[in-house]
């Protein structure tokens, strides 16, 4: 399954790498791409753990930076 998302209050485009980087190594994910000036993330994830998937994306990019959120 193939899904964009808006990225709310990304900073930098170090961040962006830096989130890139952290989901790609997510077990189940295919390809993750973060673009820092689309504020745009595009997940492609196996569809039996695709929600579950979402949500360790989402406490990546937390990590990375705590006041980024996905928009669903």
């Amino acid at each position: 399954m193939k899904k964009k998302f808006k990225i709310v209050n990304l900073d930098c485009a170090n961040c962006a790498a830096k989130m890139e980087h952290a989901i790609n190594k997510i077990e189940g994910v295919e390809s993750a791409v973060v673009s820092f000036m689309a504020q745009k993330l595009t997940l492609t994830a196996e569809d039996e753990s695709f929600d579950k998937i979402v949500e360790l994306a989402e406490a990546a990019c937390k990590k990375v930076d705590s006041d980024c959120y996905l928009e669903r």
